[in-house]
């Protein structure tokens, strides 16, 4: 059962296509990895089905529920049940998703050491590197146990081993957690260690897409054909 559906989706800005007539499944449970140089519209792919811009063509459908078409977000981010790991920083907000306060802390607490944070549980986001302020944006996406998790170079600021580490992570707790992964990287390892289906992109569209597997035996020379490397 798809979980996520882009029908015939374009996305313009300043008339220059981010996306165009973009078509895409995800069913409920995948690990889809998108795979790409800079600006060819992973990014964007992911912005838009958090609900943070609108399609300026086509839908996005949610559980079979459209909930952005033709320019109109039709359903808000915060109504779309969806964890995102994006650059921005911010609180946690168990209490107002209804969550009894013995389950907030046992969440937090067990994110935060996941994540190897827990030192900086009180401390202010002006005071965190740019690593720490990744892994805080992890933590809080996680925290809420959300049906589908949008990350963007989530791991890109920390270093080798706890960049395994929380590949490893992320894995279990998709998988202890169910929610459906959609990872934008630039990281072919990780593309590769993460990703139940891989996807490359450039210039708005598709490229090629399979499996992990299939992606190591053929994904080398797609990446050098296409420059994406």
């Amino acid at each position: 059962m798809s979980i996520i559906q882009f029908q015939n989706v374009s996305k313009f800005y300043e008339k220059k296509g981010a996306i165009l007539d973009f078509n895409l499944k995800v069913e409920k449970g995948e690990r889809v990895v998108i795979l790409g140089h800079s600006g060819c519209g992973k990014t964007t792919v992911l912005r838009l089905l958090a609900g943070f811009v609108p399609p300026d063509r086509g839908k996005i459908l949610i559980d079979n529920e459209v909930v952005s078409i033709d320019g109109k977000i039709l359903k808000e981010p915060e109504e779309r049940n969806i964890g995102m790991v994006f650059q921005d920083l911010a609180l946690w907000r168990l209490k107002a998703k209804g969550i009894k306060k013995e389950e907030r802390e046992k969440r937090i607490q067990q994110i935060l050491k996941l994540t190897q944070i827990e030192e900086f549980e009180n401390e202010k986001p002006s005071k965190l590197s740019g690593g720490q302020q990744q892994r805080v944006a992890l933590a809080r996406a996680l925290v809420l146990h959300p049906k589908i998790l949008l990350m963007d170079e989530p791991l890109s600021s920390l270093d080798f081993e706890l960049n395994i580490k929380l590949r490893r992570e992320i894995l279990k707790l998709q998988k202890e957690i169910g929610f459906t992964l959609l990872y934008v990287t630039h990281n072919r390892e990780e593309a590769f260690d993460i990703a139940s289906r891989i996807i490359i992109m450039k210039n708005g569209k598709i490229l090629k897409e399979g499996s992990p597997e299939e992606a190591k035996i053929y994904f080398e020379q797609i990446l050098k054909k296409y420059e994406l490397t």
